[in-house]
């Protein structure tokens, strides 16, 4: 199932993507929504993110084929930073770029997650059963100002401008994510092609470890990390993450 949240003649709803069309529903995503028999057509709607997040969590260091080239050992387990609240874009919604002394920005083409319901220290078991499933996403980074200051990393602030979580278009709850791969386009020109099993942590290992320190509630999104193919984007740029089983995420910068 492909699950959206959009507006439409100033309303927010929620909806199954079927094709082209918009299957509409009401009430909560993770409580049991409920059909209203009622179709849109997808072209006639507004993208919003299809969850909104309390929290955001990303990966960094997780492939091994980035590992391998950047000479960078693997970890022994999963390392996370938290992106801002208020740093999300819907599909179709542009990035803004940031001003020109913040330096180069980055695309980062990633599989991410979406917690179903509150998951609290829970066993790589039992993980799967709190993942509700599974969207693109582009971590977007400010990679001169990570580093500018050699005695503070700034992770939190060079991920976080406004824009800089970008997730969707939807969330597909059935996922073969050890068959797919990440692809990411930049202004049409294939720029990120790499496997998901390449990763050093499995969505269920990411999901509890990330667990034993954060309570996550429903509609929470980790980013799983990136791999080969990172470069700065120029202002007007359009960045695609391309999932197949998902869809595509598509936004402007600058």
């Amino acid at each position: 199932m492909k699950w959206l949240r959009f507006e439409h003649e100033g309303r927010v709803r929620l909806g199954l993507l079927d094709g082209e069309t918009v299957l509409v529903h009401d009430g909560d995503l993770f409580g049991g929504p409920q059909a209203t028999g009622e179709r849109l057509p997808a072209a006639s709607i507004r993208w919003l993110t299809p969850c909104v997040p309390r929290t955001m969590v990303a990966l960094w260091n997780n492939f091994a084929a980035a590992a391998a080239k950047n000479g960078w050992t693997r970890p022994a387990e999963p390392l996370w930073f938290l992106k801002a609240a208020g740093c999300h874009a819907a599909h179709g919604q542009a990035i803004p770029s940031p001003r020109a002394e913040v330096g180069r920005i980055a695309y980062e083409g990633e599989l991410a997650l979406v917690i179903g319901r509150t998951t609290r220290a829970v066993s790589v078991a039992d993980a799967p059963s709190h993942l509700f499933g599974y969207t693109c996403a582009n971590d977007v980074t400010a990679i001169e100002l990570l580093n500018r200051d050699p005695s503070f990393a700034q992770w939190s602030r060079a991920k976080s401008f406004d824009g800089f979580g970008a997730f969707g278009p939807v969330i597909e709850t059935d996922l073969d994510w050890a068959a797919g791969s990440v692809r990411t386009l930049v202004g049409g020109r294939e720029r990120q092609n790499y496997p998901l099993s390449d990763m050093f942590f499995s969505p269920a290992e990411i999901v509890s470890a990330v667990s034993q320190d954060l309570t996550l509630e429903a509609g929470d999104v980790i980013l799983c990390g990136t791999s080969l193919g990172v470069l700065p984007m120029k202002p007007g740029t359009t960045v695609e993450v391309v999932i197949d089983g998902i869809g595509t995420l598509s936004n402007a910068f600058g």
